[in-house]
């Protein structure tokens, strides 16, 4: 199969996620860039990408989620030593380190992350990686994605195999850029201010509107559209996210989702948006 057999508008999709590849440098801007039209290619709701860095001489993992997910099941998939991702690992190897969809069926019995994994519906998972140069048993890159309840299809195995070159570039220039950016700013701001914002404080202080605001924020919404959903005016949205922009130490709307996911808020969030809160008026608008 080459991009010949691709349906036309996944062909599209491809052409204007490669063309976007090459703008994306940041955690935040990757994270975006796998929900626009990587999830027309490769539908997923989490991701597992993992970087080789050679300061701990190790694969070190992001994960990012579009759903909540226990903290324990997240942490699997950001360990390269646990037992689903070694098992991830071994099944790739043995499908000729090509692209595979791996069952955890097996390994659900014996650990309680793949068994945890499989009741959320993520019996299945896509994985695909690059090993270094000149060293094909040592991994440069690997990337788990999962979707619940999906089963395994041609498609999608054959499309990840296709985008693979630029999604392995894109995510090797973002990890060297925040490698480089934390090194930097452990040198200007000494070891104490070096974490950046307390996570567990910032996370304890958002509220329970400001999460529900970052969940439209997740899905792309603007201001005004949250306005309405939630029946309050534009500019008490736009104060609210200037507050959460703070709160995480945000510079946009993208990092701040992209930080939210990294503290797991989303799992706190009401399913059903409330609508208009007590003392909240509709008096203004804004954008």
């Amino acid at each position: 199969m080459s991009t010949k057999d691709l349906e036309p508008e996944h062909a599209e999709s491809m052409l204007r996620l490669i063309e976007a590849s090459l703008q994306v440098k940041r955690r935040h801007q990757f994270y975006h860039w796998t929900q626009g039209d990587m999830q027309r290619l490769v539908p997923h709701r989490v991701s597992a990408c993992g970087a080789y860095d050679l300061g701990v001489r190790d694969l070190t993992f992001n994960v990012l989620n579009s759903v909540p997910m226990p903290d324990d099941l997240l942490s699997s998939l950001s360990d390269m030593h646990s037992p689903v991702m070694q098992h991830l690992h071994a099944q790739w190897n043995r499908s000729a380190q090509q692209v595979s969809w791996v069952d955890l069926t097996d390994l659900a019995p014996h650990d309680r992350s793949a068994r945890g994994l499989c009741e959320q519906g993520y019996r299945w998972l896509l994985t695909h990686g690059v090993t270094r140069p000149g060293r094909p048993n040592e991994l440069e890159t690997f990337f788990v994605f999962g979707q619940p309840g999906c089963l395994p299809d041609d498609q999608s195995a054959h499309i990840l195999n296709l985008i693979q070159p630029y999604l392995h570039a894109t995510f090797l220039r973002v990890h060297c850029t925040e490698r480089e950016l934390s090194g930097m700013g452990q040198h200007m701001r000494g070891p104490a201010l070096a974490g950046g914002v307390d996570k567990p404080r910032a996370a304890a202080s958002i509220t329970d509107r400001e999460r529900e605001i970052l969940r439209w924020v997740r899905e792309g919404m603007s201001n005004q559209a949250i306005s309405e959903e939630l029946g309050i005016s534009a500019l008490t949205v736009k104060n609210h996210i200037q507050k959460i922009l703070r709160k995480l130490g945000a510079a946009n709307r993208a990092q701040a989702v992209a930080k939210a996911m990294s503290m797991n808020l989303f799992s706190l969030t009401v399913e059903q948006p409330s609508r208009r809160a007590p003392g909240e008026s509709f008096l203004a608008t804004g954008h």
